[in-house]
């Protein structure tokens, strides 16, 4: 009877752990393409800071003002199999949506997986082609299956585009918090997997 509680007990222990996740984001090194004057970095991106999601807060990165390319990336310190993002988008702790301005800026954005740190080099596991000002979540949750040691956040307003209504006029990159979730057997991957 012991030798099967002890078996149940391990296959518990195990299945637990295969399921359970990781965020490898947290205070890893991040880049941002360019930093709002008031010095909001990318380093408050990955602090595990996410209860005041507003510029007084000093919890968000944020990046200048007028730009046609924001960008944001984190380097998770070698290749490692992502399960899922979490993005918490800055709203000034007002109530989210198309009366929160904050959310024309998010709109449009995308998520590249990269072994180097440039996007082109990488896969696209995530652009938002369908959200509007009343749809698009404040806290974005993406599903994203993919090796890669980089997580590039990327927007942008190209001055020969039509964007929908809604979008604002320039690119942001105001995320208070990035969280890459990563299967925790899978942490110290030996090799790349295509």
């Amino acid at each position: 009877m012991s030798a099967c509680i002890f078996f149940l007990s391990s296959l518990i222990i195990l299945i637990s752990r295969s399921s359970a996740y990781e965020n490898i984001a947290y205070k890893r090194p991040a880049w941002q393409r360019t930093t709002h004057p008031s010095g909001f970095g990318p380093d408050k991106a990955v602090d595990g800071l996410k209860s005041n999601l507003s510029a007084s807060g000093h919890q968000c990165s944020i990046s200048a003002n007028y730009e046609n390319i924001a960008s944001l990336s984190v380097n998770l310190l070698g290749i490692k199999f992502i399960h899922h993002l979490l993005i918490y988008y800055r709203t000034d702790n007002n109530p989210w949506g198309e009366n929160n301005s904050l959310a024309g800026r998010f709109l449009g954005f995308a998520v590249y997986i990269s072994d180097t740190e440039n996007k082109d080099d990488g896969r696209l596991c995530f652009h938002d082609n369908e959200y509007n000002m009343s749809t698009i979540p404040a806290v974005a949750n993406i599903t994203c299956e993919l090796y890669g040691q980089y997580v590039i956040y990327y927007n942008e307003r190209r001055n020969d585009t039509v964007y929908p209504i809604g979008y604002s006029k320039y690119a942001y990159s105001e995320l208070c918090e990035v969280e890459v979730y990563a299967f925790l057997m899978d942490l110290n991957a030996p090799h790349y997997r295509a």
